[in-house]
């Protein structure tokens, strides 16, 4: 832990809430350094940065930097995520893990451009984003000097009551209205829920949870239908329009909320060993997912797209690890990359009911034949060639059922012996 005598200035990841509205000041007090705010815009959504420069300032901030970075978190994180097909643990498409990387790398860039000796971030000691943040510190700018308050034994302030007492007596200005109560973390990509019930794994999530869409029970009784354009894997078109990266992620999180699409519940294992339960809705991304997936199957040899999927678990405990600047994610982008020249080609969805179901797929690139697929036998598929092939494939086991037919004969006659 930094001493506050070896600290002349430090940038925090700012995102103007109550906890890290108090860390600004707090860091002030304590270590005696000027205070930067650094600003991620991921889109979080209408209104959630607005007046945050001035809010940061009246905070203490000696700077404020705001910064969109809803292209570049679309085209070099979700897009690199999308075409791996990392889901952690079957069912988590990363939204909060993914994002911390680029908001500390941007924070690193911060702290070079400003002279700042240290970066400060507002994640407690008990979850992943802690680790998430410092593991890109250390790989992006090790000389840094790293803040944690939440782990600083001069770090006091660990109820809301205490936070609120403490910025309300240096005239910080926080909200004064009831906070929601469940934990919530929102960008272009998802948001998230933890708390109140939800910590009880037992417990249903309660309909007043879903932000971006409505309960399942409460979606369209009618389907609807969208197309996902790829090309190399990436999505460049949805619904016959080509918004751009951004666009594209909007459009399809405004398509597939209206359906509930993407509610996920989940008890998760976090990588500090806690199990953790959280209610996700990552709409557009299980849509592009989905869209992708079934791409795959068409386009992909068996041998490929089953490797593949074993590289996608690796891919997702990286980054839900927080190691997404770690060589073997560059290495396994290397690999996926290749995968994805022949991901080409367009796919249609229905949307139903919390479901993105597969409704028809085409592709220049696709390995599907429907000569070989039918049940009429072609030119291009001898059935005789099986008996061979099945022959070869099976003796391994056929010899082991050999071996183990003969030991039991061999028991059985010891033991017709033995009993005369």
């Amino acid at each position: 832990m930094a001493t506050s005598s070896e600290v002349k200035k430090v940038v925090l990841a700012y995102s103007g809430g109550l906890d890290t509205s108090v860390i600004l000041p707090w860091l002030r007090e304590t270590y005696g350094c000027q205070v930067a705010a650094f600003v991620a815009d991921l889109g979080q959504g209408p209104g959630e940065l607005a007046g945050i420069v001035e809010k940061a300032r009246k905070s203490g901030a000696s700077e404020v930097f705001v910064e969109d970075l809803r292209e570049e978190f679309v085209t070099d994180y979700l897009w690199r995520m999308l075409k791996a097909g990392a889901v952690y643990e079957g069912k988590y498409l990363l939204g909060t893990s993914i994002a911390r990387p680029l908001i500390a790398k941007k924070q690193v860039e911060a702290a070079r451009a400003t002279g700042a000796d240290a970066v400060a971030h507002g994640a407690t000691g008990k979850g992943n984003d802690q680790v998430r943040f410092e593991l890109t510190y250390m790989a992006l700018a090790p000389d840094l000097k790293v803040i944690a308050p939440w782990r600083d034994p001069r770090w006091t302030l660990t109820s809301r009551e205490a936070a609120l007492a403490y910025a309300q007596a240096r005239g910080i200005p926080v909200a004064q209205s009831k906070k929601s109560i469940y934990s919530r973390d929102r960008n272009l990509w998802h948001i998230s829920h933890e708390g109140a019930e939800l910590e009880n794994p037992a417990n249903e999530p309660r309909p007043e949870v879903f932000v971006l869409g409505p309960p399942v029970e409460r979606a369209p009784d009618q389907p609807e239908y969208v197309e996902v354009e790829f090309q190399a894997g990436v999505p460049v078109g949805i619904g016959g329009m080509r918004p751009g990266p951004v666009g594209i992620v909007e459009e399809a999180n405004r398509l597939g909320a209206k359906h509930a699409v993407g509610q996920v519940d989940l008890v998760e294992n976090r990588l500090v060993g806690i199990k953790s339960r959280g209610v996700y809705e990552t709409p557009g991304g299980t849509i592009l997912y989905a869209a992708h997936a079934a791409l795959e199957a068409l386009c992909l040899d068996r041998d490929t797209l089953h490797y593949k999927h074993a590289a996608a678990l690796r891919y997702a405990e990286l980054v839900y690890y927080g190691q997404w600047f770690s060589m073997l994610r560059e290495a396994l982008d290397a690999f996926v990359d290749k995968t994805q020249e022949r991901v080409t080609g367009t796919v249609r969805l229905k949307l139903y009911k919390g479901q993105a179901h597969y409704a028809g797929a085409e592709s220049p690139n696709s390995l599907y034949s429907e000569d070989l697929a039918s049940f009429v036998m072609g030119k291009d598929y001898n059935p005789q060639d099986a008996t061979g092939f099945i022959h070869l494939f099976g003796l391994p086991m056929k010899v082991r059922g050999l071996v183990e037919r003969e030991t039991q004969q061999a028991q059985g006659g010891a033991a017709k012996r033995r009993n005369k």
